[in-house]
């Protein structure tokens, strides 16, 4: 700024834009349907942390607490939008920076765990192919879970043990028979502890 100059509160350029990073909030969504599951969680008193992971969702970056939740719905998304907290004393976190969120809010025991890409979804529901003994396939109804980008909690129509198909579905019909590529079409599993988490894109606030 030099003699001269003439400022104002108005002024939508601005000097100086001051930025808070000690701590920084992060801001994302959270759809509808699980908002009951959250709210029930704090009002056990339980501090639901959250996880900050980098744009490819490979690297976590930082880790923080759920500050508060929007007071209202937004009608066009079906979602809303929610407050975390991050302490950031490493600097790993920067105003208006691109993040994939994690919100640890349960953890199931005994949880049958798939590869998302298993689960399709049909006239009557969700359902998966899943192989018998002959390696022929059949389709079975389930009820999915909670879930993220690899992996969906089966919570009705599958046991632990189960083979389902996740490559090549749309060529599956009743009875057909299929070659089996382990790495390509591995096991349902059950899972001594499965979290609970909610992940959604969000930038810093």
């Amino acid at each position: 700024m030099d003699v001269g100059n003439q400022i104002s509160s108005g002024d939508t350029t601005g000097i100086v834009v001051i930025t808070q990073t000690h701590p920084i909030d992060l801001i994302f969504t959270l759809p509808e349907s699980d908002i009951a599951t959250v709210v029930q969680a704090q009002k056990t008193g339980k501090t639901l942390t959250v996880e900050a992971w980098d744009r490819t969702n490979s690297q976590k970056l930082s880790d923080g607490v759920l500050l508060s939740l929007d007071n209202q719905i937004d009608a066009t998304t079906g979602t809303i939008k929610i407050k975390a907290r991050f302490n950031n004393q490493d600097d790993a976190l920067f105003p208006n920076q691109f993040v994939n969120a994690r919100m640890l809010v349960d953890t199931q025991q005994n949880a049958v765990v798939i590869p998302t890409a298993a689960v399709q979804m049909g006239n009557e529901g969700h359902f998966v192919w899943v192989l018998n003994d002959e390696n022929k396939v059949s389709k079975h109804l389930v009820k999915p879970g909670i879930q993220d980008s690899q992996k969906v909690v089966i919570s009705a129509g599958l046991s632990a043990g189960d083979r389902v198909v996740t490559d090549g579905i749309d060529r599956l019909t009743d009875g057909a028979k299929v070659e089996v590529v382990e790495a390509q079409a591995p096991a349902a599993k059950e899972d001594k502890a499965t979290n609970r988490e909610y992940g959604k894109k969000g930038v810093r606030s």
